[in-house]
């Protein structure tokens, strides 16, 4: 009686155990599937993240080579080759930061305005000191 019972309970574990792993693993290998990526697929993010990153530093160079900037970080002491120098090495990550400083800066002082202004003025030194302490603290 025992015996016929733990066969029974065997048998019942045993049926409702396998369709739900064979609908599981049906998921799964589908799942996987649609997650993988084929290598010119992930070279191409590479290739446009590293692009990303070289247009960021370059924004930020050409930021500090205007002259209304380099008037600027005169005034504040800030020496344009040591900003210059530390845009090289800042992380991806630091750079995409500034570069997004450095274009809404950009885009204040193309807008029109023949003169600094104070606010302006304070987002230069800002982020010429911003460089110049990413690089210092690493």
């Amino acid at each position: 009686m025992r015996s016929t019972r733990w066969l029974g309970v065997l048998v019942l574990c045993t049926v409702t155990a396998l369709p739900g792993t064979a609908r599981a693993s049906q998921g799964t290998s589908t799942q996987n599937a649609a997650h993988v990526a084929d290598q010119r697929t992930l070279d191409a993010a590479i290739q446009q993240h590293a692009a990303s990153v070289d247009q960021d530093r370059e924004m930020v160079r050409r930021f500090l080579q205007r002259d209304d900037v380099r008037k600027v970080a005169g005034k504040a002491g800030i020496d344009i080759a040591r900003a210059d120098a530390a845009v090289a090495a800042m992380s991806p990550a630091d750079v995409a930061r500034v570069a997004a400083q450095a274009r809404q800066a950009e885009t204040d002082l193309a807008g029109g305005a023949s003169t600094v202004t104070i606010s302006t003025t304070t987002i230069i030194i800002g982020l010429l000191v911003l460089i110049l302490l990413i690089v210092a603290l690493r």
